[in-house]
């Protein structure tokens, strides 16, 4: 029932049961007191009463006993048996006039429901031991305890009503950040646009939820704005080779009766696919590892010294076609070591520097490699003697779908994805990709942290 109510109305209720409890054992507490208070009053008058007559009997044994003032209820027996002073209601007599021993307290409640306090006394003399009796009614201690309670009861009434106001307007105050937030985001949702929620100057968990959540929706506007731009990127680089593959598959069929123009149309439309199938797979690659990241696993020196040697195998396969020299130098010291990249990963790592140092070079170019393990990381580097890139151009080579110009690659046909592949591999291995130039060339360097 509780769970179908607002936050603050739950707030309310729940501070309002606790509050009337609290304030029900105060004001029983309170009562008890006062009700103690008013009974050892009586008890204390009803004492007094007796002082005279235990002075007086005391000072003058053989004397008669005054006879006590209005309203004052007494009851005094000699050691003979003899009584002295009877002003004691008839019931409370009855209680009192066969007990020998006086020293006693107590209460007595008549057949009329009247209450009285009724206190005994022994008086010890050279005559023999005189009983002295007492009572008072407690009806003005009750009387007073009903308007006690009268108070008590309608005081609590207002106090819980005050409370549950003020319970009311304090969560109503210290959610009102809430509905803010609440409305922002409304307000975001309906517009589609990148925003933030409204922070309060105090440093509560409130605020710090608003900045918690401000920056999950940073990250997901961000994301989605990635996505929207690798779709747009993807369907612009898709098109040119497409419509290139269309046409070559045209101009395919007006060389059917040509065995040579087609055999040449043929493998240029082999050439596209190739290129669609790297765009593809890179794009997959990409996408995986930022949805995802790749699996826990990890790999020795050896294994990655391993892997490294066979993409030198395939780029040199690649370069002879420029008739290009791939050089490269392994110093590896601990082949146990372990980093945290699967070997074939670190095989498409390599592959794609390879291809994009392969692709920049000249005719007859070097491209060179070296794998060094340090103290702390294992570090790759590839480096080209082409026309390296534009430096203004460094600072963003490794985000996806981005070209220098001209001269690295769209002659090339290149998509611009192979550096951002290079960079999304190393940074999930813990580690890092930077590339500079060399005047001429450039060089891309790897670091991968030991485990």
């Amino acid at each position: 029932m509780l769970s179908r109510l607002s936050i603050r109305s739950r707030i309310t209720i729940g501070s309002l049961a606790v509050a009337a409890v609290l304030l029900m054992v105060a004001l029983l507490v309170v009562r008890a007191q006062v009700a103690t208070t008013l009974s050892n009053a009586d008890a204390s008058l009803a004492q007094s009463d007796l002082a005279s007559f235990q002075k007086d009997i005391t000072a003058n044994p053989d004397e008669t006993v005054d006879d006590p003032g209005t309203g004052v209820l007494v009851y005094v027996r000699d050691p003979g048996g003899r009584v002295h002073v009877n002003t004691l209601p008839r019931d409370v007599l009855t209680l009192v006039a066969d007990h020998a021993d006086a020293d006693k307290q107590s209460a007595f409640t008549d057949d009329e429901g009247r209450t009285y306090v009724v206190v005994g006394r022994t008086v010890s003399t050279d005559a023999g031991t005189w009983a002295l009796w007492s009572a008072r009614s407690t009806s003005a201690s009750e009387l007073a305890l009903q308007g006690l309670d009268r108070v008590l009861i309608i005081g609590g009434l207002v106090l819980l009503a005050g409370f549950g106001g003020a319970s009311w307007l304090l969560a109503t105050a210290a959610l009102s950040p809430v509905n803010a937030m609440r409305r922002r985001a409304e307000e975001l949702q309906e517009s589609d646009t990148a925003g933030q929620l409204p922070v309060g100057r105090t440093r509560d968990e409130l605020s710090a939820l608003a900045t918690t959540l401000n920056s999950f929706l940073a990250k997901v506007h961000a994301s989605s704005a990635r996505e929207k731009q690798m779709v747009s990127d993807a369907a612009h680089e898709l098109r040119t080779p497409l419509a290139a593959l269309k046409t070559q598959l045209e101009l395919a069929h007006d060389d059917f009766g040509n065995a040579d123009a087609l055999a040449h149309q043929v493998t240029a439309a082999e050439a596209s696919v190739d290129r669609l199938a790297s765009l593809a797979s890179n794009l997959l690659e990409l996408s995986r590892l930022e949805a995802h990241g790749s699996p826990a696993t990890s790999a020795t020196a050896a294994a990655i010294t391993d892997e490294f040697t066979g993409s030198v195998d395939r780029a040199r396969m690649l370069a002879l076609g420029k008739s290009a020299t791939v050089d490269f130098d392994v110093t590896v010291a601990d082949d146990g070591t372990r980093y945290r990249i699967d070997p074939q990963a670190f095989g498409r790592l390599a592959d794609n520097l390879f291809s994009n140092a392969i692709n920049a070079v000249h005719n007859s170019g070097t491209v060179t490699a070296a794998l060094v393990q340090a103290e702390s990381q294992l570090i790759l580097t590839v480096s080209d003697d082409g026309p390296g890139m534009p430096d203004d151009f460094l600072s963003v080579a490794f985000e996806r779908f981005s070209r220098p110009d001209a001269s690295r690659t769209t002659a090339t046909g290149g998509s611009g994805l192979g550096l951002a592949l290079v960079r999304a591999l190393a940074r999930e291995a813990g580690g890092e990709a930077k590339a500079e130039n060399t005047h001429p060339g450039l060089r891309v360097r790897v670091s991968l942290p030991k485990m």
